[in-house]
């Protein structure tokens, strides 16, 4: 762990000594001090747990040192070392890309002729000249009532 106990007893003098001022003024004497000493306690195990967990963020794990120096005899290499390397496919993504689902390249002729339809949504029917018996009727259907 990172430090001393004294740090933990420091911390937990000084989180006691805190809730001790701060109940004075409400409290008598006796519960003052037994809330200090319940501080006091708290605190000292919160700075126990912030050293542990302080400990295990700065220490450094320890690595796996990998040789690559060959294999003594009577042993195979295989397992040994890890080659994180992948192959370049760069040119592969860009054919797949360029092709169709069945694979073969679609010309750029062949795109517009593929059947896409453009969305014609009817059109909306303007309110300036309707009667307003129409229009209340309508709002009516529309909300039900």
């Amino acid at each position: 762990m990172i430090g001393t106990w004294r740090w933990n007893f420091g911390f937990g003098a000084a989180g006691g000594l805190l809730t001790l001022l701060f109940s004075m003024n409400g409290n008598t004497f006796a519960v003052s001090c037994m809330r200090a000493g319940y501080a006091f306690a708290a605190f000292f195990l919160a700075a126990f747990l912030f050293r542990a967990i302080l400990k295990l963020a700065l220490t450094p794990q320890p690595s796996i040192p990998v040789s690559r120096t060959a294999a003594p005899a009577g042993q195979s290499g295989q397992g040994q070392n890890f080659e994180a390397v992948t192959p370049d496919e760069t040119e592969a993504l860009h054919d797949l890309l360029k092709s169709d689902p069945k694979g073969s390249a679609v010309p750029q002729a062949d795109k517009e002729s593929n059947g896409f339809q453009p969305l014609n949504p009817p059109k909306l029917v303007s309110t300036q000249n309707k009667e307003p018996e129409e229009l209340a009727k309508a709002i009516r259907h529309m909300t039900g009532g």
